[in-house]
């Protein structure tokens, strides 16, 4: 991810990014810059995407949403699977009719594949071979990282051997078209990075804090109805390997509505993965980023906001 440096007398339209870790403040904070500097909130989080997660991805209730504009929160049914360039082409259309309506893009959330992919584009590898899909997914994740270790050895030196998704990703895109992932990624297109000036801040408050914060929310949830909505996506009977099913709290409130656990232990559960989900972010989101973006890192209170939404206006 980049952000390119404007050019003399340049005037390249302007788009806000609030990223950072769940529970860290961002939706509270993009709301109110958006009133400051008359925006529209797009989300950029994949759990918020979904219709069936308003309770568990936190999604801002239509109280706290208020009359600000909010684009692409729970606008794709959990039935389907949203990529990063499915979203990255929807939050193009919305910043453009943003731009076109005269008003602020905020683009707000947690999940850096998606910001990335908007900013930077992606990169334009050919359709994997199926069986060759098949047999790499049907690996345990140990085995695909040997294997990777032999055929792909930048990627399996760069991808931790657990992280079945991504490892099982470069070793089927190097079966399948005989070039490593790292050497398509260098030709990425379609990114908006170069087109717009970014003003970006990254939330990085202290971790004690945010993770009291994630214990918190994740209670709450339960008392706003995280069961009964969880029951409601259960109904459905959809496949278990869908993003919406391994959602952070599905799993964990699931075990306990089949029977199969305590509900003060499916409650830890769920606050333990809501943490674990909150320092991988931070990790991401501290290291990731170009070093010129902002990271702030107290807590974000009325003074904070004022100053980015002075920042927005020069």
């Amino acid at each position: 991810m980049h952000t390119p440096e404007p050019q003399q007398g340049e005037s390249r339209p302007r788009v806000a990014l609030i990223a950072g870790p769940t529970a860290s403040g961002k939706s509270a904070l993009a709301i109110a810059l958006a009133k400051a500097a008359n925006g529209i909130v797009i989300n950029a989080d994949a759990s918020q995407v979904y219709a069936d997660l308003a309770i568990l991805s936190a999604r801002p209730s239509p109280e706290e949403m208020g009359d600000v504009p909010h684009k692409l929160f729970g606008h794709i049914d959990g039935a389907e699977a949203c990529t990063a360039p499915r979203w990255a082409a929807e939050a193009k259309a919305e910043i453009a009719a943003a731009h076109g309506a005269g008003r602020l893009p905020v683009l707000v959330g947690g999940t850096g594949l998606y910001i990335r992919t908007l900013l930077d584009g992606i990169a334009p590898v050919p359709e994997i071979d199926p069986e060759i899909r098949a047999t790499v997914r049907a690996l345990p994740v140990a085995d695909a990282h040997a294997a990777l270790r032999v055929e792909d050895p930048e990627a399996a030196a760069r991808l931790a051997p657990a992280d079945t998704t991504r490892v099982a990703r470069a070793l089927e895109v190097v079966r399948s078209t005989g070039k490593p992932l790292k050497a398509w990624q260098q030709h990425k297109s379609g990114g908006i990075g170069d087109a717009i000036t970014l003003t970006p801040m990254i939330l990085l408050p202290p971790r004690e804090w945010l993770m009291e914060r994630c214990d918190r929310r994740f209670g709450q949830m339960m008392e706003q109805g995280a069961v009964a909505e969880l029951e409601a996506l259960l109904a459905r009977n959809l496949n278990p390997d869908l993003p919406v099913m391994r959602a952070i709290g599905v799993p964990e409130i699931r075990g306990w509505i089949k029977g199969d656990t305590e509900l003060d232990i499916a409650i830890e559960k769920g606050r333990l993965a809501t943490r674990q989900y909150a320092k991988r972010q931070y990790t991401w989101f501290s290291n990731q980023p170009p070093p010129g973006w902002t990271r702030e890192r107290r807590h974000i209170d009325d003074k904070i906001i004022s100053e980015f939404a002075i920042k927005l206006q020069q």
